[in-house]
């Protein structure tokens, strides 16, 4: 595949599309950030419904573009030669052939399709499980089916050709460029393409009354779909003829900004919850549900999953500390390691990665000292969780032994960078300017050609985050005993038991095909495996635990990992 050269002093930008914000960063041919600008979204939040208004997308968007392109010197924006835009994962609305919004935007994490999920899983059963995926009811098909049960005028106006399906990214490139886009196979995904055929699955589409005509064309990502007009030129201060790129979701995209492309290396993302994407030059099969892979624009496939577990967890429980008391909370916590208790750290009930449990909930089990020691035990909590993740993709056959880059709001804490990295036992990397935005200039400047290889060459310094001596050694314990209260509750299996208590994540892969059950389960310093720990520890009542529940056991990283321009990850899969 031919790689996309740079002209000396050439510029790319990208534009990422968040549940807060949007931001829009100009990089150079080196990946460094020249200039950024960023504006706030609101949401309208009703039960299981999350939506938003596609106009202030636009409205947002270019606020962001004129920001970034103003703080460029006199002249520079012509040497941007183009753009590519990343969205949520699932979002869409339905708009007029010229565009126009028929619907709100339908968030990446509405579950108003929980009964029409069902059909959608029944009608395309053969095509799901040949994909690797299980549909879920906040992914766009399911609630494109809501849509047209649920509105007549909707549905006439689908039948007779008058209604098109747009997903978030190309509703922004369609104002750009003055008319309707086709989509990217990456957006497209949860919409029900099928990647091997490379086509709208029509048979599924039929059995579901979808008309096929409400589906856009498809492409691959750093396709150019069009150039900005004049019009959208005046609005956004983008220079008229830009070309505008076929772009990515949000998870790829910080995946790209990582430069987490080669097989066997993976990017963790720590934002309101903890994603992770890799690279596998076969597409996993989760008969669980808990992982998908996108197709990586190279060749191979970019798996990955959404936890429920994250800094969201953390804002949601103890919200209201300022930046000083949060900064005096974070220097106390360090004396608390491990915590005095397990703390499953989720804000809503239900969980998806590593594993698939509507009904988990958030937990505490022994006894919290003070503030600081809850605030240790959420952090600690995360990384457990981490770790339990990495252990369910070898299971599943995927190489872990590459580099690991943390990204995402939560990397900016050091101190939980540290603990991530004792937990897992391996040295991790924090790179400069990971977020999704620039991952966009880097496919902006790709093109049709190398992705990974455009963005080896854009790749930013990085920070390596070295265990601590005795670091992974102090939470080996408390990690085996974490994982043994999953599978006392019935959250987990006793294939992920098992898997979990395999040595450390950065080792070879199992062997493809073998069951997560028959990976090794070596003894702890006392000789007890997660098995026997499964039956012994006493669960305490919550209410009982210590300081649980008091504001004033906030995360001061709770703060930072949702702020607009982070990646924002939602409680269900945003990969």
């Amino acid at each position: 595949m031919a790689e996309t050269q740079p002209s000396p002093n050439e510029l790319w930008a990208g534009a990422d599309v968040g549940t807060q914000s949007v931001r829009v960063t100009i990089v150079d041919e080196t990946g460094a950030t020249r200039a950024t600008g960023s504006a706030p979204l609101a949401s309208t939040r009703t039960g299981n419904r999350h939506e938003q208004d596609p106009g202030h997308w636009w409205q947002a968007f270019c606020q962001a573009s004129r920001q970034a392109v103003g703080a460029l010197p006199a002249g520079a924006a012509s040497r941007i030669g183009g753009l590519a835009i990343d969205a949520t994962s699932g979002t869409f609305l339905l708009a007029d052939p010229d565009g126009t919004p028929r619907t709100p935007g339908l968030m990446y994490d509405d579950g108003r399709a929980g009964a029409e999920v069902a059909d959608v899983l029944a009608a395309g059963a053969g095509l799901w499980d040949r994909l690797g995926y299980a549909m879920q009811r906040s992914w766009a098909l399911p609630k494109l089916v809501w849509l047209l049960r649920t509105d007549a005028t909707l549905r006439a106006d689908a039948i007779a050709g008058r209604l098109r399906l747009v997903h978030q990214a190309d509703h922004l490139a369609a104002r750009l460029t003055g008319g309707p886009v086709a989509t990217d196979y990456s957006h497209a995904l949860k919409t029900g393409y099928d990647l091997d055929a490379e086509r709208w699955p029509s048979d599924v589409l039929t059995r579901l009354d979808v008309p096929a005509s409400l589906l856009p064309a498809v492409v691959r990502p750093g396709t150019t779909l069009g150039a900005v007009d004049r019009a959208a030129a005046e609005q956004t201060g983008l220079p008229a003829g830009l070309p505008v790129r076929a772009g990515m979701t949000d998870g790829c995209a910080a995946q790209l900004a990582a430069g987490a492309l080669t097989e066997g290396s993976w990017n963790s993302i720590l934002g309101t919850t903890l994603v992770l994407k890799g690279v596998t030059a076969q597409r996993l099969t989760d008969p669980g549900g808990a992982v998908y892979s996108h197709r990586h624009p190279d060749g191979g496939w970019l798996p990955g999953g959404a936890s429920s577990s994250g800094a969201g967890a953390i804002a949601a429980a103890y919200p209201g500390l300022g930046p000083a008391e949060l900064d005096a909370l974070a220097q106390r916590a360090a004396a608390y390691e491990p915590a005095g208790a397990l703390r499953y750290p989720i804000a809503t009930v239900g969980e998806r990665f590593p594993f698939v449990d509507p009904a988990a909930e958030p937990f505490v089990v022994g006894r919290l000292a003070d503030n600081a020691d809850g605030y240790a035990a959420l952090l600690q909590g995360v990384g457990y969780v981490e770790r339990l993740c990495f252990a369910y993709l070898r299971s599943l056959g995927a190489r872990t032994d590459g580099p690991v880059t943390l990204t995402g709001g939560g990397s900016r804490s050091r101190y939980w960078c540290q603990l991530r990295a004792d937990i897992l036992g391996r040295p991790l990397r924090v790179p400069q300017d990971a977020e999704p935005a620039v991952g966009m200039a880097v496919l902006a400047a790709a093109g049709t050609g190398s992705v990974a290889a455009t963005a080896a060459r854009m790749a930013r310094p990085y920070v390596e985050v070295e265990p601590r001596p005795g670091g992974p050694e102090r939470f080996a314990e408390p990690y085996r005993e974490f994982v043994a209260e999953l599978h006392r509750r019935g959250s987990i299996g006793a294939d992920l038991l098992a898997a979990a208590d395999d040595p450390r994540a950065d080792l070879a892969p199992a062997a493809a095909g073998t069951p997560a059950g028959t990976a090794g389960t070596p003894a702890g310093a006392d000789g007890t495996t997660v098995e026997q720990l499964a039956g012994t520890r006493a669960t305490a009542d919550p209410a009982a635990a210590g300081s649980t529940g008091t504001a004033a056991d906030r995360a001061p990283v709770a703060a930072t990992a949702g702020q607009p321009g982070g990646p924002e990850q939602p409680a269900e899969d945003q990969t």
